[in-house]
């Protein structure tokens, strides 16, 4: 049967195309008898007696969260049409355990007539206003013939990444296949990475999430059916136990205050009090505020409850350090922001050369006062140890790029480069360089030689530490802006996301240089909040988020957030930048006072100068906007493509935009994928005639 908008299919009045699954093509049809949308899955071939017969027992289940079978044809299957979208992975563990708690409820009904599902997968569950719909019940057996694992066309029933141990080997399966399924979900669900690389070789990874729900994981994922749970009321009973409130202990680590002489001295207390957050962050079960929200609070007279409160955090670890020489003294203590009282402290006087035992010892202290409410005890992480003078050559690089001036931006790179001239197998000053030479390429130096020696120093990064997730991050970044090569993105970020726990700038930087400009801004949207659970006060991440939920069509609460960006820092250009890019959500007043303002906060940002140029000219001041145009001289400066191709598409001048557009392509500008792939630029662009052309130069598949 072919089907096509408009043909009959007995009583079935085909609609339009819905999608595309392993047995075949879905489509949006009208029931005529009953005056009701429905779904109509085209099979791939004929199916036998006995699948009729199975499928007519499904259409028996009745549960709000599984999709409806209604009837069967020759080769089609006719459903419930439901509105909504495919989950989406990672979730809030909050949205994740009720999600899971209904999908649990709906296999325990199955499974209570005898029926298993055997392909249960993210792609198979829908999410709508009213919570999960678990799709292609059409594909399960009942127990009854628990040795079947062909589909209607002879392929092995299911899919590999979800499929128990038994299923994978075309062993007879039970409930408790399903269950494996359920916890290999589940896991997706709360990391946004599936459970195995390999199925029968490795374990996963431990996830940052509640002891109990951990617990229900490991117990859904064992090999062996047997040690299992052994019923989906079993799992159902469990999930609806589980508390995820003040599960996980939670600190901040203030910024240590530079006790010594030397007023200089202060990157090396700022740098310490960072160490000691990376080395928290990397052991599961304590969730630690990252560095940009901790130190958001420096020099401020706030207490330590209001600290707390801003960052949602139950301990606050404060410190000092006085260096003299070759010796150090450093002070540390945890308090109990409840209450104010002091949990632990302690005063280590050492040699300098002993400063990474310092840090791993604060941290250790902090552990075995938490590990009462800690899943497992967790190892402090051994890290290279670099030697003292590349490491503090580091830690000023640090210092003066988180001043976030272009000069002190311009001394970290001395620094970093002098760190790693010390100590060349020091692999995060080389780290630090690609980032550098991604934000330089804008406006700081050519963009060209910019990118060149970007991509080397993540390369040699990589080269010293294969595992280390910034150089694998900035690698997939520059793989998407200098060469649209979008499956090494996804496999570079697949690498950096799989040491657990994940760090937050490392979640930012998947969303917005990957999920979003591939068609997969929800996601992003949902990287961006886990990104923000340990740094809320970071305006770039906020930044992302407001970017990834324009591109997710939700250009109300992208205004929020902008909003939100410029509660924090008022002068934080970029922000009013935001609010006037998309000219369509805004009065247009208000777009040509955002658009003015973010100019001139950062007048050397020559995509914003077309930004203004085109606002201007929407408004009726054509003039005025040409004028602002002679900024971008005659287009060759880095970044001026961009601006002319923003200018003319506000001005709805498709041609000319897509022209500039091809220019922008060419000098590898990382705007290039925001406009071509985002709200209002791309789909006006795609109704260029040039847009096969740019299409192509940019990789894009569809």
């Amino acid at each position: 049967m072919n089907l096509a908008a408009g043909c009959q299919v007995g009583p079935y009045e085909i609609v339009a195309p819905i999608g595309s699954g392993g047995m075949g093509d879905v489509w949006k049809a009208r029931d005529t008898r009953l005056g009701r949308d429905v779904a109509i899955k085209r099979l791939k071939g004929q199916h036998s007696a006995r699948f009729e017969h199975e499928a007519r027992a499904i259409a028996a289940l009745n549960h709000p969260n599984i999709c409806t079978l209604y009837d069967v044809g020759p080769d089609y299957l006719v459903m419930e049409y439901i509105e909504g979208a495919q989950l989406c992975c990672p979730l809030p563990a909050q949205e994740a355990l009720k999600l899971a708690i209904q999908i649990a409820g709906a296999l325990e009904e199955a499974h209570a007539r005898g029926i298993l599902h055997r392909d249960l997968k993210p792609a198979n569950i829908m999410i709508t206003a009213q919570g999960a719909k678990l799709l292609d019940f059409g594909l399960a057996k009942s127990e009854a013939h628990v040795d079947a694992t062909q589909t209607v066309d002879g392929a092995i029933l299911g899919t590999i990444a979800y499929m128990s141990p038994e299923q994978a080997e075309g062993k007879p399966v039970d409930a408790r296949s399903d269950i494996f399924s359920f916890g290999a979900v589940l896991y997706e669900m709360l990391s946004g990475v599936r459970a195995f690389n390999s199925l029968f070789r490795d374990d996963p990874a431990p996830l940052e999430t509640s002891r109990d729900l951990g617990a229900i994981l490991t117990r859904c994922l064992r090999k062996r059916a047997e040690d299992r749970f052994q019923s989906m009321a079993q799992v159902r009973a469990a999930l609806q136990q589980v508390s995820l409130k003040s599960e996980q202990p939670s600190i901040a680590v203030l910024p240590f205050a530079n006790m010594s002489a030397d007023v200089e001295q202060e990157y090396f207390s700022d740098g310490l009090a960072e160490e000691i957050i990376n080395a928290l962050a990397h052991l599961p079960g304590i969730k630690v505020t990252a560095r940009t929200s901790a130190f958001s609070f420096k020099g401020k007279n706030v207490n330590i409850a209001q600290i707390a409160n801003e960052l949602g955090v139950e301990h606050v670890l404060e410190g000092s350090v006085r260096k003299a020489g070759n010796r150090i003294r450093v002070t540390a203590q945890l308090i109990n922001a409840t209450d104010g009282f002091h949990i632990w402290s302690e005063r280590y006087d050492r040699e300098l050369n002993d400063i990474f035992a310092v840090q791993d010892e604060i941290a250790a202290a902090i552990v075995t006062v938490l590990e009462a409410r800690l899943a497992v005890r967790p190892e402090v992480r051994k890290h290279y140890t670099p030697n003292v003078a590349a490491y503090e050559a580091y830690l000023k690089g640090r210092y003066h790029t988180w001043k976030l001036t272009r000069d002190s931006f311009a001394q970290g790179r001395v620094c970093y480069e002098q760190a790693i001239a010390l100590d060349p197998r020091f692999a995060l000053p080389y780290a630090a360089l690609a980032e550098y030479y991604h934000i330089a390429g804008s406006g700081m130096m050519d963009a060209e030689e910019a990118a060149v020696r970007g991509r080397e120093a993540a390369g040699k990064a990589f080269e010293i530490d294969p595992s280390s997730p910034e150089a694998n991050a900035w690698l997939g970044i520059y793989a998407v802006v200098r060469d649209f090569d979008w499956k090494e993105a996804e496999r570079r970020f697949r690498l950096a996301l799989a040491q657990q726990p994940v760090q937050p700038i490392l979640r930012h930087l998947h969303g917005y240089f990957y999920l979003r400009l591939v068609g997969r801004a929800a996601e992003a949207v949902e990287e961006h909040r886990r990104a923000l659970e340990a740094d809320p006060l970071n305006l770039v991440m906020r930044m992302g988020l407001a970017l990834s939920l324009r591109d997710a069509g939700r250009p109300r609460e992208a205004l929020e957030e902008a909003h939100r960006i410029l509660d924090l820092e008022p002068d934080f250009g970029a922000g009013y930048t935001l609010q006037a890019l998309d000219v369509t959500a805004v009065p247009p007043a208000e777009a040509l006072a955002y658009a003015e303002k973010g100019t001139a906060l950062a007048p050397w940002n020559l995509p914003s100068i077309g930004l203004l140029a085109g606002v201007l000219a929407r408004s009726g001041n054509r003039s005025r906007a040409h004028e602002v145009l002679r900024d971008l001289g005659d287009g060759q400066a880095h970044g001026a493509p961009c601006g002319f191709a923003i200018f003319h598409s506000l001005c709805s001048e498709v041609e000319q935009a897509a022209e500039w557009m091809e220019k922008a392509i060419e000098q590898k500008h990382q705007l290039v994928t925001m406009l071509l792939l985002s709200p209002p630029y791309g789909p006006m662009l795609r109704a260029s005639s040039r847009w096969p052309a740019l299409s192509k130069m940019m990789r894009l598949v569809g």
